[in-house]
């Protein structure tokens, strides 16, 4: 008898975020879960009242959120976030806030493995700056939470 080939299920920890264009988003350290939920519908037919019935009802895709390193030079999360409020300015909206991002997941080796285009996406959330300690030892994190209109695997 000959012994099937084992497949383990792909590692979390290696993965790249994509808002938009080819470069990767740097010091992207963490990722929610992509999340999405059916309503049911329930019904019941006029000759057979003891039987419930279902059918899928609105879609719900849940937000993302990104956790990034806090560095000098990867500003991002803040140009994404500023599209949606230009202070001080009349154009407030007038450039498109809505990206499409890509996620890779990769293999041990670094190859990519799966990937999920995320649609018309666009920052809910946003903190810039997190909490600051002069006694602490905590790395500095950004973090920017996005709602999308859905996502499907490529």
């Amino acid at each position: 008898m000959s012994a099937q080939a084992r497949v383990d299920p792909l590692r979390t920890f290696r993965f790249k975020i994509y808002f938009g264009d080819a470069t990767p988003v740097a010091l992207v350290s963490k990722m929610s879960a992509l999340k999405m939920s059916t309503e049911v519908v329930n019904w019941r037919e006029g000759g057979d009242t003891n039987i419930q019935r279902n059918l899928p009802g609105k879609s719900k895709y849940e937000p993302v959120t990104f956790e990034q390193g806090l560095v000098v030079d990867n500003t991002a999360f803040d140009e994404w976030m500023e599209t949606l409020n230009k202070l001080g300015t009349d154009n407030i909206g007038t450039e498109s806030f809505r990206k499409d991002l890509k996620v890779e997941v990769e293999d041990i080796d670094g190859a990519t493995s799966l990937t999920y285009e995320l649609y018309s996406c666009w920052p809910t959330e946003y903190q810039a700056l997190p909490d600051l300690d002069a006694n602490g030892n905590a790395v500095g994190l950004r973090t920017l939470k996005v709602t999308c209109e859905g996502w499907k695997v490529s």
